[in-house]
Order: structure tokens, then C-alpha cells, then sequence
């Protein structure tokens, strides 16, 4: 006989599975904590990718201008 598993998601930190539910996508508060850490520490290397993508594309326009 065939048995059916309930309706169900899985954590996105840990992979556990959880309950189905429109409100929760994690199963504990250490998850929550862990992912808004990746997501501060995302949110900083974009910054300094930017930052980066600034200063080369600087340099090209003040290199010409520059008597090395």
C-alpha cells in the first residue's frame, strides 16, 4: 500500500523538513539567525563589487590623463 506524505517544505538553511505553511520557510530561530547573516555578509560583497566596478571604470577615464 502507498503511503502519502503530508504536505510539506524544507528549511532553506538546514534542508529539514517543516510543516506547510504561508508564514515560516525556516525551522528555527538559530536558521533565521544564520540566514540573515548570509544575507548581511551577500549585501557587503555587493557593495564592495560595486565599489570595485567604480574605481576600475574611474581609472579608465582619468588613465589618459595621467603622464606616466
Amino acid at each position: 500500500m502507498t503511503e502519502k506524505i503530508p504536505q510539506h517544505m524544507h528549511c532553506q538553511i538546514c534542508g529539514k523538513a517543516i510543516t506547510a505553511s504561508d508564514t515560516e520557510t525556516m525551522c528555527s530561530d538559530e536558521c533565521k539567525k544564520r540566514y540573515q547573516n548570509l544575507t548581511k555578509r551577500r549585501k557587503i560583497w555587493v557593495y564592495i563589487m560595486y565599489a570595485l566596478i567604480f574605481v576600475m571604470i574611474a581609472v579608465l577615464f582619468i588613465a589618459p590623463y595621467l603622464k606616466i
